[in-house]
Formats: C-alpha cells, sequence, structure tokens
C-alpha cells in the first residue's frame, strides 16, 4: 500500500465518521419516536379496554381550553373599560 492508498483511506474512514456523527442524532430522534408511538398505541388500547368494561377513564374534571381562558381575559377587560 502506498501513500496514495492509505491517504484514500484514512479520507474515507474521515468521511464515513462524519457521516456517523451527523446522522446519529435523527436516528436517536426516530428511534425515540417510535417508543412513545408503541406507548401511545398501548394507553390507547388500554383506554378502550377501559371503556369497554363500563369504568371511566378518568374521574379528574377538565379544565377550559386556552381559548375560553383568553376570552374570559377579554370579557373581563371590556367590563373594567366600560
Amino acid at each position: 500500500m502506498d501513500t496514495t492508498h492509505a491517504q484514500a483511506l484514512i479520507g474515507m474512514v474521515a468521511v464515513l465518521g462524519l457521516l456517523a456523527l451527523i446522522t446519529l442524532p435523527a436516528l436517536i430522534g426516530v428511534v425515540h419516536d417510535w417508543r412513545v408511538d408503541r406507548q401511545l398505541r398501548a394507553a390507547r388500547g388500554r383506554q378502550e379496554a377501559e371503556r369497554e368494561s363500563g369504568q371511566k377513564s378518568s374521574s379528574k374534571p377538565t379544565e377550559p381550553s386556552t381559548a375560553t381562558w383568553y376570552a374570559d381575559a377579554r370579557r373581563s377587560k371590556k367590563l373594567v373599560n366600560s
């Protein structure tokens, strides 16, 4: 192996190493998303099973949406300004 081949091999290893470093965060994110999706599917399946058995999924009261909070704030401002 002469100098040209050694330089080509070093360059190829360097490029492959950089490619691995660049793609690693994306691959980790994809694997994380797959795991979260699997957990959501499992939770949805449990929730449907609870519904079929006649149990409530949650006894906690729901909170108003952001739009409701925004509308309430605007109504109170109008009352104060009038």
